[in-house]
């Protein structure tokens, strides 16, 4: 028998890692068998997974996994732009060896992950890592916490973008700078490498078209 709590992890994880890709129909009738539970609490958990955006409800239609929104990854790449400047910079005045080999370590084992067959679960997760430890080193876990409420449709976003081998070895190269700019104090160098870092890809038309089936349409707002 499992909890709601851990039928919404289970299905969070399907859809972030895309086992359940964005348009797929949530069956209640399905869920309850899979899971073993009445459709109440299974109607709760529908709820809460819309609330947080990984599933639209259509009255008389259905459940259906949402589609990536631009919109919404655009929005925290914004904020995250902006938060890792500051931190960045921050830590580049009080970083010590200790972290430098900390943050080392972390690059070591994405530039591993790239050789393995299927690199990019392991790669999306030392990618958090990475920039999840910059966020612990200044002191600023909350934040860090307050962006992966909203993450759904940017960890999406994510893994599409680092679907190439050759994507995963820029990125490693850029937080490779990243790092090498935090122990040189080279803060002016800091914001370029940043805004280049996050928010590639997200106004590539190709990028648009080449995983339409998955985008949600534009808003007119």
């Amino acid at each position: 028998m499992f909890t709601k709590e851990q039928i919404i992890t289970i299905l969070k994880h399907e859809i972030v890692t895309m086992a359940l890709t964005p348009g797929t129909m949530i069956s209640e009738t399905a869920l309850s068998e899979r899971f073993q539970l009445s459709r109440t609490p299974l109607r709760d958990v529908l709820k809460q997974l819309a609330a947080e955006a990984y599933i639209d409800i259509y009255p008389k239609r259905g459940n259906f996994v949402s589609y990536i929104d631009l919109e919404s990854v655009e929005q925290i790449i914004y904020l995250r732009s902006i938060l890792e400047k500051e931190i960045i910079k921050e830590l580049t005045t009080r970083l010590s060896i200790t972290n430098i080999h900390t943050l080392k370590g972390i690059l070591e084992e994405q530039a591993l992950a790239i050789e393995n067959e299927a690199p990019t679960d392991t790669f999306l997760a030392l990618d958090d890592t990475f920039h999840h430890t910059l966020f612990k080193l200044a002191g600023r876990q909350f934040l860090w916490e307050i962006i992966q409420q909203r993450n759904v449709h940017y960890v999406r976003y994510r893994r599409l973008h680092m679907l190439k081998r050759e994507k995963l070895s820029d990125i490693l190269k850029e937080h490779q700078l990243i790092l090498e700019y935090m122990a040189h104090q080279q803060v002016d160098k800091i914001d370029a490498l940043i805004q280049q870092h996050l928010k590639d890809d997200i106004n590539s038309l190709d990028f648009q078209m080449e995983f339409s089936k998955y985008i949600g349409p534009a808003s007119s707002v």
